[in-house]
């Protein structure tokens, strides 16, 4: 009897979200994927290896898994609640028979960092997180900053809500092709392991996403960016660079990707410039014709979103752009156009986050995928 009262309970705690809200029943396991064993010394190490957190609906109706990868400083946490202990995307899609996995990337977090094999990291110190995330109408580094309203409490150092959201931070790998490398191998593993997908990033990981839509198109079914790493070829906004030395060589990956025709080498592929602005920190690139194919990618459906007042306002359009310019089914959707006003680049946890989840990315996926 004792047994089966302690079995309920945990039943109930399952069933509960944060702050005594209800939250979906489901089933939560974790495993580990990808690695390799190094010496350092006399000793043998594991390196590389991923933190994967796997959370299935009492019922799963959806014939695909959603597949999070988190931005920099991030981690899978960010996608469980948000920092004001409201319901979070995981719940929500659990709710629609989504089966989730989410993951800590290689080297953070959960997935550890091995002193002395793998790279330096960085971490966001408070301004950094208030400027470009929580409270960026207090500094104004880029035009749309101003709009921002949806962050719950004021996004600043001494607001307890944002210092919920600072203590999850974490220290990154500050070396965008030995991450792209982690991920791309941890990655293909995860999704051999559990087969057709649906890739779910943010910030930083739209990169990954690409490669690992790159790497395995049969199995990645779908592709929703939110706010991905771009514009292509050079950053912008913050620090830009020149094309003799470009951020992203593949023109939105730093890593190889496949075009159609193929390329021998980075500099096969030639780009043009659509439109600059100096004052802004900002060059949009799109391939100079005939533009080649991301051969790829191409097969697989994108949702690209951003926010009316995040940084990514400024050049996710050029992503998008190039994307459709090389063959990519994409649809790109501003969320001021659909009357969804003040979101930041955290738009997944702020006080509209359900909204969203709703009203775009869970209206892309009953469209893209009501066949299935």
């Amino acid at each position: 009897m004792q047994f089966i009262i302690f079995a309920l309970a945990c039943l109930t705690i399952t069933a509960i979200g944060t702050h005594g809200q209800q939250g979906t029943l489901h089933r939560r396991d974790f495993f580990y994927v990808g690695g390799q064993f190094v010496q350092q010394g006399m000793s043998t190490l594991q390196h590389g290896q991923m933190y994967v957190e796997h959370l299935a609906p009492a019922k799963v109706t959806k014939p695909f898994p959603l597949l999070f990868i988190e931005g920099m400083g991030m981690t899978g946490t960010n996608l469980l609640n948000t920092p004001d202990g409201r319901e979070g995307w995981a719940d929500y899609f659990m709710s629609k028979g989504y089966e989730l996995y989410i993951v800590d990337q290689p080297a953070r977090a959960r997935s550890p960092w091995m002193q002395g094999v793998d790279g330096v990291q960085i971490a966001f110190d408070v301004t950094y997180v208030e400027s470009h995330f929580t409270s960026p109408e207090r500094y104004g580094l880029w035009p749309q900053a101003h709009l921002h309203t949806q962050w719950p409490g004021n996004g600043s150092l001494g607001d307890a809500i944002f210092e919920q959201f600072y203590k999850a931070t974490h220290a990154s790998l500050n070396a965008t092709l030995e991450e792209s490398n982690l991920i791309k191998a941890a990655g293909s593993q995860l999704i051999d392991k559990i087969g057709d997908v649906i890739l779910l990033c943010h910030s930083q990981s739209g990169q990954f996403c690409w490669t690992l839509g790159d790497a395995n198109p049969k199995k990645v079914k779908g592709i929703i960016g939110m706010e991905p790493t771009g514009p292509p070829m050079l950053d912008a906004v913050f620090t830009s660079g020149s094309l003799a030395n470009p951020t992203r060589p593949y023109g939105i990956t730093v890593p190889p990707i496949e075009y159609d025709p193929p390329l021998n080498s980075p500099s096969d592929l030639k780009v043009v410039v659509v439109s600059s602005d100096p004052a802004g920190n900002y060059t949009c690139y799109k391939q100079a014709e005939p533009a080649r194919r991301l051969a790829h990618l191409s097969k697989i459906p994108i949702l690209m979103v951003t926010s009316e007042s995040g940084f990514h306002a400024v050049y996710d359009g050029c992503t998008a752009e190039y994307l459709a310019q090389a063959g990519v089914e994409v649809e790109h959707i501003r969320l001021e156009n659909v009357g969804i006003r003040g979101n930041g680049h955290m738009f997944f946890m702020e006080k509209n986050n359900l909204q969203i989840a709703e009203e775009v990315v869970g209206r892309w996926l009953d469209k893209t995928f009501a066949d299935q």
